[in-house]
């Protein structure tokens, strides 16, 4: 009977040591899909080379030096850190290569080799690797080397901005003959002129000089020439994010390889369209013209963070109301900064505070199981 009893005893512990070799638990989502990472990982950077390309024409070599400069400190700071903490070293994945390239699109084509070097050891070192590593950081971390370098070198990341090779910074003609005017559209950016034409002591001051100095101004902002020069990249601006036709190309690859999902860019597009309709005008609400959301859209870095730093799988809602909710989030928080803050761009920011938000998000939009009652 004693015999009986262990020889059994025996065999539930075979079959349990068994079911622990067969079983693995681990976290959610258990959705297992044939393609991995570093497949992911370099769809992303095969779709962000036609931004690459448009940069280097409007902007010169310089922009593709930065652009390797950035991805190089990217590399060697993810090898380094993954050595020291005894990890596996995976550089050849292609996340810090996209973190590289990210950090140089997010800066201008005049600025110091050694910006996007900076940028890109803070993006991976504290935007990441502080974290834990790829797929722990709450956080996107090239906007948070882009934060790193505008809080630390706001002089070298927010101007000297380089004029392309057929336009001047803003993409604008003015054909208005008053100096104040004439210098704003020559050696601003898009949003610098848009801030600038918002701030009313310096509205007075050209209409005292030209009656209707600035809703002439403002027409030829919302005006199809600029409006095309801004969507083909024909204006000063970031490397990455001036071609809004090249960010536009490489998205539809990503999506058509559904490795983004279409819910953030389009609620993220649709809420920054929407608002600055209605608040975007200097004479009230509903004063803008019907082109000037174009310019708030193609203009400055909505398009690079919608499409490619707003949909990053790791600091994204995995629910789809979720999804929805992050996306206006980001559109309402970028265009408050942008026509009430002290910044022309809210787009880093927006997505940035949008990411601390993502837990919550997750946590009140998870649906309810198949079966269960609502």
């Amino acid at each position: 009977m004693n015999t009986t009893n262990r020889s059994n005893s025996n065999k539930q512990k075979r079959v349990g040591e068994n079911t622990h070799d067969l079983y693995t638990v681990s976290a959610s989502p258990h959705i297992i899909e044939k393609r991995s990472v570093k497949s992911v990982m370099w769809n992303v950077v095969f779709a962000l080379i036609p931004a690459l390309i448009m940069g280097i024409v409007f902007f010169g070599i310089n922009a593709l030096l930065l652009t390797v400069y950035g991805i190089i400190a990217a590399i060697m700071t993810e090898a380094i850190i993954q050595k020291l903490r005894g990890k596996p070293i995976t550089i050849t994945d292609g996340s810090a290569v996209i973190t590289g390239m990210l950090i140089a699109f997010n800066l201008h084509a005049a600025a110091p080799w050694w910006i996007p070097v900076l940028g890109s050891v803070f993006a991976i070192s504290i935007g990441k690797h502080i974290f834990g590593g790829l797929g722990h950081n709450p956080m996107n971390p090239a906007l948070l080397g882009r934060v790193f370098l505008v809080a630390s070198f706001p002089t070298l990341t927010a101007a000297g901005w380089k004029e392309t090779a057929y336009s001047s910074i803003s993409g604008i003609t003015s054909s208005i003959n008053i100096q104040a005017v004439e210098n704003l559209v020559t050696s601003a950016t898009p949003l610098a002129v848009i801030k600038q034409l918002r701030d009313p002591l310096f509205v007075e001051n050209i209409n005292n000089v030209i009656p209707n100095a600035s809703q002439s101004l403002m027409g030829e902002i919302a005006s199809i020439p600029t409006i095309q020069n801004l969507f083909w990249g024909n204006v000063g601006g970031c490397i990455g994010e001036v071609s809004a036709a090249a960010l536009i190309l490489g998205a539809l690859w990503l999506a058509w390889r559904k490795i983004i999902e279409w819910r953030i860019p389009t609620f993220y597009i649709f809420t920054v369209f929407v608002l600055t309709l209605i608040f975007g005008g200097i004479d009230g609400l509903f004063s803008a013209s019907i082109l000037l959301p174009f310019f708030h859209i193609f203009g400055g870095g909505l398009m690079l963070g919608a499409l490619f730093m707003a949909t990053d799988m790791v600091t994204s809602p995995l629910t789809k109301n979720g999804r929805i909710i992050f996306g206006v989030g980001c559109g309402f928080i970028t265009v408050v900064i942008r026509l009430m803050g002290g910044f022309p761009e809210g787009v880093t920011f927006a997505i940035l505070l949008m990411n601390l938000a993502v837990p919550l998000i997750d946590k009140y939009t998870v649906p309810n199981p198949f079966g269960a009652k609502k």
